[in-house]
């Protein structure tokens, strides 16, 4: 009979760096998932943009610890209206550091 082993004495794996990662899927109707890493504990703020620069949503903020994150959004803006199809930059501030990526969402 298979068994797991849990061992609690064990720290978990921490990122080694800053990562921001493509979303999944992309293009994407009507989630997407995305997805980081903190090497340290950090200041977050994840949000979604439109391609002229205006804010569409915040998607996660606050103080994260060390680790890998998955974040999902919805293709909602900050009113929980659904947006239109087409391409939406969604960019991650951690303490001193920004990262930016691309995605579309189709419908």
């Amino acid at each position: 009979v298979p068994t797991s082993v849990f061992d609690r004495s064990v720290e978990p794996i921490k990122p080694s760096d800053f990562a921001l990662y493509a979303n999944y899927p992309n293009p994407f109707n009507p989630t997407t998932t995305i997805r980081f890493d903190l090497a340290k504990n950090e200041k977050v703020e994840l949000a979604i943009y439109n391609t002229r620069g205006e804010l569409v949503k915040v998607i996660a903020s606050g103080n994260y610890s060390a680790g890998s994150y998955s974040v999902m959004w919805d293709g909602r803006d900050r009113n929980d209206r659904v947006v239109r199809s087409g391409i939406y930059l969604y960019k991650l501030k951690a303490g001193e550091v920004m990262m930016s990526r691309k995605m579309t969402l189709l419908k």
